[in-house]
């Protein structure tokens, strides 16, 4: 099942996004905690679902560590071919998936929504290959994520500001993402991971080694003049330990494709005393 061609400009270049993902196959292990945390948060999520599980979808399972309920399928899926090796799934882009509608009663994706070119017709068919009631969960570095990494970047090309980092979604547009793609009982939250790093050039390698190097479209080279420049401006952001602190944001996100069985929100007017009385009734303290 494939999904639309969209006639706008590409906002990454899914070339170089599959190279960069199997450029760090090899050294993930070495640089995948935020990926791990991510995994512990989608799991927690998880557990709290009283329901079993028959065929689940992996989608983004880089080296195949999302562990699936005991008695569930799971079916791996990842956009770079080295990773859907590892992990012994298929390669396929997001916004493209070839699974049949209502295939799965669980998709779970960690780690890649946020570089996908179109994410609204992502969610749509992530919904669409899910059966009635299913249980969507995804996890993604959202918007507030890499402040110091984007400041020494401004700093070092004052006079020609360059989009360096991708485009990242705040957790209301995430949550307003979800309703537009037709989930049900929609919930977006955010975890934040405090990272320190003794210099930009350590934190630029988990980048790469987590495949989150600059994939947009429209990409420019960097200079060693501005680059040594963003290294001293990052340098310069350090706490007394030596070390400058890098936010990221984890957006969670949980949906249900739409059944007749699900609670449904009150009708509006429905309500049988008025705000104003509950509050008039309350108790002073």
């Amino acid at each position: 099942m494939n999904g639309p061609v969209s006639d706008r400009p590409a906002i990454f270049d899914r070339n170089a996004r599959r190279r960069h993902r199997d450029r760090s196959v090899a050294q993930f292990a070495d640089h995948d905690f935020v990926h791990a945390a991510m995994l512990d948060g989608l799991a927690e999520r998880l557990s709290a679902v009283k329901r079993d599980f028959t065929d689940m979808l992996d989608l983004g399972s880089w080296n195949g560590g999302f562990v699936p309920p005991p008695g569930a399928r799971i079916a791996r899926a990842d956009p770079g071919f080295g990773f859907a090796r590892a992990s012994g799934g298929v390669q396929v882009d997001e916004d493209r998936l070839p699974f049949a509608d209502a295939a799965f009663d669980g998709v779970v994706s960690a780690g890649i929504l946020d570089q996908v070119d179109d994410l609204p017709g992502a969610l749509t068919l992530a919904r669409r290959v899910l059966r009635p009631d299913g249980l969507f969960l995804a996890a993604f570095v959202g918007a507030g994520s890499f402040p110091a990494l984007k400041a020494a970047f401004r700093a070092a090309e004052p006079d020609r500001p360059v989009a360096r980092v991708h485009p990242q979604i705040d957790v209301r547009s995430a949550g307003d993402l979800l309703v537009r793609a037709g989930f049900a009982l929609p919930v977006a939250d955010v975890e934040t991971l405090d990272v320190g790093y003794p210099n930009l050039f350590r934190l630029l390698d988990d980048l790469r080694g987590m495949a989150a190097s600059n994939a947009l479209a429209e990409r420019h080279p960097l200079s060693r003049t501005a680059l040594a420049r963003a290294a001293d401006a990052f340098a310069a952001a350090a706490g007394p330990d030596g070390r400058t602190r890098e936010r990221i944001d984890i957006v969670f996100l949980t949906g249900w494709s739409p059944d007749a069985s699900q609670p449904k929100p009150a009708r509006r007017g429905s309500a049988t005393a008025s705000l104003a009385a509950a509050l008039k009734d309350k108790p002073q303290t």
